[in-house]
């Protein structure tokens, strides 16, 4: 596959961390409206919000930061399967983005059409799903910015080179 040109490569950075960055905003207010609901806030005005930022916003943010993700992985130098890192963020970002579009949404939207009538016990789901997703966007900003842990093999089998230091020589 081609690569970028620096100025290309940059855009296309920048249109990952907004899409990311709103995807964590979006997650953190859907945080907060769940817990408004479980601090007594009226579930018949809360939930139909819930639904329409989880439909309008959410899901389609999900989606918009795995093809720019993946996009920018097979675009520049580094490569979907080049570094564990980057396979880990692909990963992580799979995993989401499929728990939003299949398990999220739906909920949300049973949420927002039930209103007071959601029931309590699933009423936990609404803060605990935001919660593990801000955690996991967390996780893959720190992966982003330390890139810990090498390449991966080389599809021939031989191993990646790592780089030599002097206290191994």
């Amino acid at each position: 596959m081609s690569r970028l040109s620096p100025p290309a490569r940059k855009a296309l950075l920048t249109l990952h961390l907004v899409t990311s960055l709103g995807w964590l905003g979006v997650d953190l207010v859907l945080l907060a409206l769940g817990v408004a609901v479980l601090r007594g806030a009226d579930p018949a005005a809360v939930y139909p919000i819930s639904a329409l930022v989880g439909t309008v916003l959410f899901a389609p943010l999900s989606v918009a930061v795995w093809l720019v993700g993946v996009a920018s992985a097979l675009l520049t130098p580094w490569g979907l399967l080049r570094h564990r890192w980057v396979l880990v963020k692909f990963l992580l970002t799979t995993v989401m983005t499929g728990l939003v579009l299949f398990q999220l949404s739906p909920t949300l939207r049973h949420a927002g059409e039930a209103g007071a009538a959601f029931p309590v016990r699933d009423r936990i789901d609404l803060v605990v799903a935001p919660s593990v997703s801000t955690t996991l966007l967390i996780v893959a900003t720190v992966l982003s910015t330390y890139k810990p842990w090498g390449r991966l093999r080389r599809a021939t089998g031989t191993p990646a080179r790592r780089p030599t230091t002097a206290a191994a020589r």
